[in-house]
């Protein structure tokens, strides 16, 4: 049996996942809309050998921009550029399965995986903001169970579209004059409830066969869906306890649908604030908490919560009636992830907003090096974690503390490479490329 050994994937925010990460002295304001700053923090990853990075999307302007540095570039035409300034890393992207459609998604992802040599991942989100609906000539959110339902659909015809082409259709016989063989070409001709997608995809089959799949929502639904089609998980849990339930819940879930659970990886999200002493890494964590401004962080929190944000008082617990996770439409586990939080903690909305600012529900955590190296291996040889989602709090410096300081030791300790063996990302996360499923074969 080969040796397991962690997954590290590098999610890539602005200028870090703490909210006032921007207002540091260190900070540029405005980096996340320049490409240098992307192509910086993606060479500090493949230095590292991290097996991927990853960005986060949505189809909408999120909150106020006075909070935050606001927008972005569209991930997927990001990726194009990370993939010429960078050779081995994995390069994974959010795309909304509620707001696109099969056809141009499979067609970007594998035109990304041709680009980067077989780098290419797509992060399956379903979009929980009604703003979002509301930017797509919709007037209310789709339900969850249908949202859920289209993206089972979506991405069912995205792989069909995939697999449209034999591996060896392309011919480029120049003596016979032909280029390529029609009959190794199988359309999907696909009809079903949300989708009806005739020809096959105009680019022919990518590097990896499929682009790796990956799916962040922790619902009953989403673990339904990720069980049935992610090739890794991104997660958030905030106790040991609940990560182990989490992990083993989908790995059964995998087994029920007659997938290998090592086939599945699951990845929870950490921000590690790292300083040379515990306390330089717990002065880091409150000066950030310090420059969060409460006004903007109690409308966001009164948005996830449904309620308004005069139902939150600062100094309270949160109230007693909030409503149960069945009655939410919108990010359920992350929904409840908070409450509980809240009341496991008994924290007021003001330690609350602090906890939020700087991980939005992943687990923080302040320390050495040494000590946040024990907490991944904590939890990775503890049946929590098959590796973990890195959220810097401050970017660039966070990411090269971890990956200078951090990655060597899990290194010395036989837990991470100490080089890429591969060249693909699904080689990365010790995956088998798909064989084709020919329609009409």
């Amino acid at each position: 049996m080969a040796f397991r050994q962690l997954h590290l994937n590098a999610f890539l925010m602005t200028v870090g996942h703490h909210e006032a990460a921007w207002r540091l002295p260190e900070s540029d304001p405005f980096a996340h809309v320049d490409v240098r700053h992307y192509i910086e923090l993606a060479q500090i990853a493949e230095r590292g050998k991290l097996d991927s990075l990853f960005l986060a999307d949505s189809p909408v302007l999120w909150n106020s921009v006075g909070r935050r540095p606001a927008g972005g570039l569209e991930p997927t035409v990001l990726l194009a550029a990370l993939a010429t300034a960078t050779s081995r890393i994995g390069l994974i992207a959010t795309a909304s399965t509620t707001y696109n459609e099969p056809y141009n998604i499979a067609r970007r992802f594998a035109s990304i995986d041709h680009i980067s040599g077989g780098r290419a991942g797509w992060n399956v989100v379903t979009t929980a903001q009604l703003d979002a609906a509301r930017n797509f000539n919709l007037a209310s959110l789709p339900s969850h169970r249908d949202r859920y339902e289209r993206a089972a659909e979506f991405i069912d015809v995205t792989r069909k579209l995939w697999d449209s082409w034999e591996d060896d259709a392309p011919v480029g016989d120049k003596e016979a004059g032909v280029w390529g063989d029609d009959a190794k070409l199988h359309p999907p001709g696909h009809s079903g409830r949300f989708f009806q997608v005739a020809g096959a995809l105009d680019v022919p089959r990518s590097p990896q066969g499929h682009p790796l799949l990956v799916q962040a929502g922790s619902s009953a639904d989403g673990k339904e869906l990720a069980a049935r089609h992610a090739d890794a998980v991104f997660t958030a849990q905030q106790t040991l306890a609940e990560a182990q339930e989490f992990y083993a819940d989908l790995k059964r879930r995998a087994l029920t649908e007659g997938r290998d659970p090592e086939a599945i990886k699951i990845l929870p999200g950490i921000v590690p604030a790292i300083g040379a002493t515990e306390k330089e890494a717990k002065d880091l964590e409150e000066e950030l908490d310090r420059l969060i401004k409460p006004e903007y962080a109690l409308k966001q929190l009164a948005d996830t919560l449904h309620l308004s944000p005069a139902d939150l008082h600062l100094d309270r617990p949160l109230p007693a009636d909030l409503p149960p996770e069945a009655e939410i439409e919108g990010a359920k586990s992350r929904y409840t992830l908070i409450v509980d939080l809240a009341r496991r903690e008994n924290l007021t909305v003001r330690q609350l907003i602090g906890r939020l600012g700087g991980g939005r529900g992943h687990r923080t955590f302040a320390g050495t090096p040494e000590q946040v190296a024990d907490a991944i291996q904590h939890w990775f040889e503890n049946g929590a974690a098959d590796g973990f989602n890195i959220m810097a709090p401050v970017l660039p410096s966070g990411l090269e503390r971890f990956v200078d300081q951090v990655v060597p030791i899990l290194q010395q300790r036989g837990l991470f490479r100490t080089g890429y063996t591969g060249s693909t990302l699904r080689e990365h996360y010790g995956l088998a490329r798909p064989a084709a499923v020919l329609e009409g074969a």
